[in-house]
């Protein structure tokens, strides 16, 4: 397709560079670990990690200065903001600072390990695909972590997005998810959800759009130090770009 051949164009390239974007609010106890983590599981790979802080008061910035001075500047960019601006305006400003040509995008809080990496850029490599996203619902792909009620709301969730918007992939609420650069700046151009609604969003447009689209299955850790930022208003939230998205793809 039209789409899928203009974004060949990055995998020309003899040499991929991978910007890894994480969003960051009140992760001090995270932050350090999912750093580490990176660098061992990318050893032989050109990357550097953008880190999207929304004005953390818990000393998040503090860490990240500190991670700088052990990795390198060039390789651990923060790029702060005052305030909470919510998470799909700082995709947009990660990847205003991105050097590379896939960008990754993943949350800070463990819930992603950086272990599934390889695996998305292997895949990536193996298809040609435009975009590779993480799954929990295909064989040796799941949850951990979560009770029951949270993983049936979960599921519901997913279940009835795959019935109303038939996005072509079996993870649309996932955020761990590996683009090509262009891609990615086009769907989020095509986007107007700037909450968690977002992913969701970014998916099915791509998949309006034609870009090929590949899964890897993986395991969603809960979050081990800190509290989940979804609450009710995140899901009032879904629920209505749930219906946005119905209307308008």
């Amino acid at each position: 397709m039209e789409q899928e051949s203009m974004a060949k164009a990055d995998d020309e390239k003899n040499e991929n560079k991978y910007s890894i974007i994480i969003p960051t609010y009140n992760e001090r106890l995270n932050i350090a670990l999912i750093i580490y983590l990176v660098f061992k599981h990318l050893q032989d790979v050109d990357f550097e990690v953008i880190i999207v802080d929304d004005g953390s008061p818990d000393g998040t910035q503090d860490v990240i200065k500190q991670l700088q001075q052990v990795y390198g500047e060039d390789r651990i960019l923060l790029r702060a903001r005052p305030k909470k601006l919510g998470l799909g305006t700082a995709y947009y400003h990660g990847l205003k600072h991105a050097s590379g040509n896939f960008v990754v995008i993943m949350d800070a809080d463990l819930s992603h390990h950086p272990k599934y990496l390889p695996s998305f850029i292997r895949k990536q490599k193996e298809t040609g695909a435009n975009i590779v996203t993480g799954t929990r619902y295909v064989r040796n792909g799941g949850v951990h972590g979560w009770n029951l009620m949270r993983k049936l709301t979960s599921r519901g969730a997913n279940v009835l997005a795959q019935t109303l918007l038939w996005p072509g992939v079996s993870d649309l609420t996932g955020s761990f998810r590996l683009y090509q650069r262009s891609v990615l700046e086009d769907v989020m151009n095509s986007c107007v959800s700037k909450g968690y609604v977002f992913q969701m969003e970014m998916i099915v447009r791509a998949t309006r759009k034609g870009y090929h689209i590949e899964e890897v299955p993986i395991t969603f850790v809960d979050r081990v130090y800190g509290s989940s930022k979804l609450g009710g208003s995140e899901i009032v939230e879904y629920l209505k770009g749930l219906v946005y998205l119905l209307l308008t793809t």
